[in-house]
């Protein structure tokens, strides 16, 4: 038997191969970048502790997506990076004196010797170990009263950012070992998760089922767990977790991923409990996904992609007899938005929906989607090492069904067997997408997930 360590050391090994490109990109982009915009440097701040109103609880700290970007930290406050594109960038590693809290010492890693690291032991003498001359600095953070108290003038420039945000959508061979640790990770809940379903366990049980495998708590996971029972899968967003085991168990929707070193995965997957007409439309929609897979290929339109599986999800409609029309007919007039509500997926990556999926070009001019779908979330033209979400849904909801039942439409759909579904929900399957020149990674199903 191969030992969990043996993983962990040739996971660290790939990482510690990988990093040192990973750095030398980021450099180019930042060089580029300030050079563009007539600057001497960038101010990264990780963030800081944002406390709840009237109390001295903290909300859960969420890292700068531009910090961890360059470093795997992502629960370190009150840190700093230094950067100008050439020479080795500066990180001021927050490291208090505390005996209230647990400190998460500096520690040896593969990163280190890429930065100039100063430890800073309290968050007010930061301006000590900034360059004191700030003109000519751009402050990246989300504390721009924290930013103008230090004497900073750029804030957050939106050129510089939106140059930024552009090429954040290429990603480096770093990235996309962390981004397949990430769909690793995942995999395990979701597999641990589907067992407790056929268990006929609760959301809440599933959801604890799920952590458990992946290690995390709820905090750590890229966005809140979607773990959805029976009617509930409908919903697009539920996140409310029914503490009690259903009368009957008929559909499950889990919409789950993980984190690693910052980089997050996003898997969705629909089962029915019992061998039926619901089950047979989820192995339907698995293909449907599937075939939407094999359509991202470079220099290729997301959005014509997203219209031509739009215009598939109207043929499954068919096939299942919920359409008195034939599928042109109902994609041409609409109704198929009844059903599937949403866009076909978004970028992937340092955040659960990345930036730049409507960027056109470096200076951010905006692609926009056709009026017809306003809930795209990408217009941007594919291209290799980008990385996707494929999430094609169908769902029975009740309010959209309610609209269309009393529109002028309402006679292209048939009730009745419609209606037979509401107690089911709905159906996404969403796998984590690499594209490369010559092919596409599928990081979900390359770990056996299906």
């Amino acid at each position: 038997m191969i030992s969990k360590n043996f993983h962990r050391d040739d996971q660290m090994n790939k990482l510690s191969a990988l990093y040192p490109a990973h750095i030398a990109e980021l450099q180019i982009r930042a060089k580029n970048a300030l050079k563009r915009e007539n600057l001497q440097g960038l101010v990264i701040h990780s963030g800081q502790e944002i406390k709840v109103f009237l109390d001295d609880l903290g909300y859960p700290f969420k890292v700068n997506p531009h910090f961890k970007h360059w470093l795997p930290l992502t629960d370190i406050p009150n840190s700093w990076l230094i950067i100008n594109g050439e020479d080795k960038p500066t990180l001021i590693y927050y490291q208090p004196v505390d005996f209230w809290h647990k400190v998460i010492e500096l520690s040896e890693s593969y990163w280190n010797e890429f930065f100039d690291i100063k430890i800073l032991t309290q968050p007010s003498a930061v301006d000590k170990l900034l360059p004191y001359d700030k003109k000519g600095l751009a402050y990246i953070g989300a504390h721009v009263e924290v930013a103008q108290a230090l004497g900073f003038d750029n804030i957050n420039p939106d050129t510089l950012l939106n140059y930024l945000h552009f090429h954040r959508a290429y990603k480096t061979s770093y990235e996309q070992e962390c981004m397949r640790q990430s769909n690793r990770i995942a995999v395990a809940g979701h597999k641990a998760a589907k067992n407790a379903f056929y268990e006929a366990s609760s959301e809440y049980d599933i959801q604890q089922s799920y952590l458990k495998a992946t290690q995390h708590i709820e905090t750590e996971t890229p966005y809140g767990n979607i773990v959805a029972l029976n009617e509930n899968t409908s919903i697009l967003h539920y996140t409310s977790l029914e503490r009690n085991v259903p009368q009957v168990h008929r559909s499950f929707l889990l919409d789950a991923g993980a984190n690693f070193n910052g980089y997050a995965s996003d898997i969705t997957r629909t089962y029915a409990y019992s061998r039926n007409k619901f089950g047979e439309l989820i192995t339907r929609m698995d293909q449907l996904m599937l075939n939407a897979v094999d359509g991202l290929q470079p220099g290729k339109s997301y959005v014509d992609l997203h219209i031509k599986t739009y215009n598939e999800i109207a043929e499954v409609l068919q096939e299942f007899d919920y359409l008195t029309v034939d599928a042109s007919t109902a994609a041409e007039s609409g109704i198929v938005s009844t059903f599937f509500p949403h866009g076909l997926g978004h970028h992937l990556g340092l955040q659960t929906h990345d930036v730049g999926g409507f960027m056109g070009d470096e200076r951010g001019t905006h692609v926009n989607t056709p009026e017809q779908h306003p809930f795209l979330r990408t217009s941007r033209v594919i291209e290799s090492d980008q990385v996707f979400t494929i999430e094609p849904g169908l769902y029975f909801i009740d309010s959209l069904l309610a609209e269309l039942k009393q529109s002028d439409k309402a006679d292209m759909i048939n009730w009745k067997n419609v209606d037979e579904m509401r107690q089911f929900g709905g159906i996404r399957i969403e796998d984590n997408i690499i594209v490369h020149q010559s092919h596409n990674e599928n990081m979900t199903r390359d770990f056996e997930l299906d």
